[in-house]
C-alpha cells in the first residue's frame, strides 16, 4: 500500500514513503518532500518501503533535492530499498544525492 508519512527524528523531518511510487502516486511524494521543506531546513527521504519506483518518483526525489540545495537545505535519502538502489545506481543518480544508511548515519 502507498503512503507518505512525516515524522520528527532529532534535527530532520523524515518523510516515509511506502509501496510504488509511479506516475500515479509521484506527485503526492512530490508534494510531501516538499511540504517537509518547507516546514524544516533539514529533511531526510525514508525509502526503505518502496518496491518499485519509475522515473516520474525520482523526478520528484530530484525536484526535492534542487529545492534544497537552492534554499541551503539539507537533504538525502536514508534506507533505500534494494529497488530504489537499483533505479539510483542505474540513472547514476546515486552519485548525486548524499544517501544514508540510516538516520544514525545522517548525523
Amino acid at each position: 500500500m502507498n503512503g507518505c508519512e512525516a515524522r520528527e527524528q532529532g534535527e530532520y523531518l523524515i518523510v516515509a514513503v511506502s509501496g510504488e511510487v509511479d506516475l500515479s502516486w509521484s506527485s503526492e511524494v512530490r508534494g510531501a518532500i516538499l511540504d517537509a521543506l518547507g516546514k524544516n531546513n533539514a529533511v531526510l527521504v525514508e525509502l526503505e518501503q518502496v518496491s518499485y519506483i519509475d522515473s516520474s518518483g525520482i523526478a520528484a526525489l530530484v525536484e526535492g533535492y534542487q529545492t534544497a540545495k537552492s534554499k541551503g537545505a539539507k537533504f538525502g535519502l536514508v534506507s533505500i530499498s534494494s529497488a530504489v538502489k537499483a533505479v539510483l545506481e542505474l540513472a547514476r543518480l546515486d552519485q548525486v544525492f548524499p544517501i544514508y544508511a540510516d538516520v544514525q548515519a545522517a548525523g
